[in-house]
């Protein structure tokens, strides 16, 4: 038994009422147009095939709905055929047909296409946003994707320059909102990465610019620091130097009157101290005698006999001095 032809299928499907079977179209009229749309499509596109299937929507709501199923050619290209799944809504033809490229590991869809999203396939040219029946219908929207994968097709990334408008006489209305909504899309994907670019410099520059500031309010920390500690030095100095000008009021009279008033006069000391100090220097002036004796004779300005003497007693001397100091030194003085 030979196939049926194309529109034998569609009058059959359209008019079944098996349940599993039977399409999701209701109204007479409705599917008058879709028997008229369809067989239009397919003598001008004799590759496409009709047939019937089960649509699920992105609300997960499942229909029964007819479907033609094809390639088409695209001219001046070496791309392969594209091929194209289109599902007629349940609503057709007041809601638009919809419609996919068909998905191939081999050929994939560049991702930056105006029209064709890369991972589902789904094309929504200003055709199908702008549908309107009538005079919308399936044969010319087929004839306007063959136009739009013309001058960008799904499989290559050929962004759509100025250039496609340089006589925009020549074209539709369509074709050149078409072309222009391609030019608009790449103009936004190019304006998106240079964005993105400049919001990852940003971003960089942000977290520099925070660093910088961890590292200046740190700075600014030990500065404060620093700050206090030199203040409680200042406090320090002008307390010494209260104590000073109050030792120097107190001392006023004796400074007047220097000549007449011992070195050691000058500082305060106790008896303990001030015999530390005479047996020091007497013991500094020993050593000094001891030492000019010693040249003296060398230049045999004394007698070596007149030396020893004198040595002898000037050492005896020189060592109760020294124990004089040392006691001193190891007994608690008082203040």
């Amino acid at each position: 038994m030979a196939p049926p032809s194309p529109k034998e299928f569609i009058e059959a499907a359209l008019v079944a009422t098996t349940t599993p079977y039977a399409l999701s179209y209701t109204d007479s009229k409705q599917k008058w147009v879709i028997l008229r749309h369809l067989l239009s499509l397919l003598q001008e596109f004799p590759g496409f095939k009709p047939s019937a299937g089960r649509f699920m929507h992105n609300d997960g709501t499942e229909v029964n709905l007819l479907r033609a199923t094809g390639c088409v050619h695209v001219a001046n290209s070496t791309t392969p055929t594209i091929p194209l799944v289109i599902w007629l809504h349940e609503n057709y033809p007041q809601k638009a047909p919809l419609v996919f490229v068909s998905l191939h590991p081999m050929t994939p869809i560049h991702r930056h296409h105006p029209f064709v999203d890369n991972t589902t396939g789904a094309t929504s040219p200003p055709y199908i946003l702008t549908w309107k029946y009538p005079p919308c219908n399936l044969s010319e929207l087929l004839r306007n994707l063959v136009q739009l994968f013309t001058i960008d097709n799904p499989f290559s990334y050929t962004p759509t320059t100025p250039a496609c408008l340089t006589h925009p006489w020549l074209v539709s209305t369509k074709e050149a909102l078409d072309r222009l909504v391609g030019m608009l899309h790449y103009d936004m994907v190019a304006l998106r990465a240079s964005t993105s670019d400049e919001i990852e410099k940003l971003s960089l520059l942000q977290e520099e610019l925070k660093r910088r500031d961890r590292f200046i309010t740190s700075m600014v920390a030990e500065l404060g620091e620093e700050r206090m500690r030199l203040e409680e030095r200042v406090k320090n100095w002008a307390e010494e130097t209260d104590r000073v000008e109050n030792w120097l009021r107190v001392n006023d009279g004796r400074s007047l009157n220097a000549r007449d008033v011992e070195i050691e006069d000058a500082f305060e000391m106790d008896e303990t101290t001030r015999a530390r100090l005479e047996s020091s220097a007497a013991d500094l002036a020993i050593e000094e005698v001891m030492y000019k004796l010693d040249k003296a004779l060398e230049h045999e300005a004394v007698s070596f006999d007149s030396y020893i003497k004198q040595v002898r007693s000037l050492a005896r001397q020189q060592f109760f001095h020294r124990c004089n100091e040392m006691a001193s030194t190891s007994s608690p003085t008082s203040v």
